[in-house]
């Protein structure tokens, strides 16, 4: 008799829990792997179109590198450089040349910006007006990589997401 009083109060329970409305969490857009891939692969045409030879790093909203690439004959200190300048234009929300002119325009104190790289090259890939996280391009002049970068950002603006972009 007492597992039936047990079985029929569970029952109830389970019953009004099933009908309590669902937390209402909020749902997020991230960068995918794979839209990363399509990122570097538009700025790699854009490197190969100029015949540059750069490091192409796109990172996650926090800075964190989901894909690297250093292109045939590159320098080897264009991987922490590229790095850097992603990850400034993921966290910072804003492309990494703009840190760069505030120290050319005498605002030093930028120097000191913790996980800051003030040199351009670093552009946010913006998504429906939000930062889904960003491309850092190093090895040519300053204005080279920001524009092979850029034409990586634009590469998730031109695609029908989600399947294969961003979730």
């Amino acid at each position: 008799m007492k597992w039936i009083k047990n079985s029929l109060l569970l029952t109830l329970f389970c019953a009004f829990v099933s009908n309590l409305p669902a937390a209402d969490l909020p749902t997020e857009k991230i960068l995918t792997l794979d839209a990363a891939k399509q990122v570097a692969a538009a700025a790699e045409a854009e490197a190969k179109r100029r015949a540059a030879t750069v490091v192409i790093v796109v990172v996650d909203d926090g800075g964190h590198v989901l894909l690297l690439e250093r292109l045939d004959d590159t320098q080897v200190a264009s991987v922490e450089v590229g790095i850097g300048k992603a990850r400034t234009a993921a966290i910072f929300r804003r492309p990494s040349k703009e840190f760069e002119d505030q120290v050319r325009n005498g605002r030093v104190a930028a120097l000191a910006l913790p996980g800051a790289t003030p040199l351009q090259g670093g552009i946010p890939i913006v998504v429906d007006g939000k930062v889904l996280g960003a491309i850092g391009v190093s090895g040519n002049t300053p204005q080279e990589d920001e524009d092979i970068a850029k034409a990586g950002a634009a590469a998730i603006a031109k695609t029908s997401l989600p399947p294969g972009g961003v979730q």
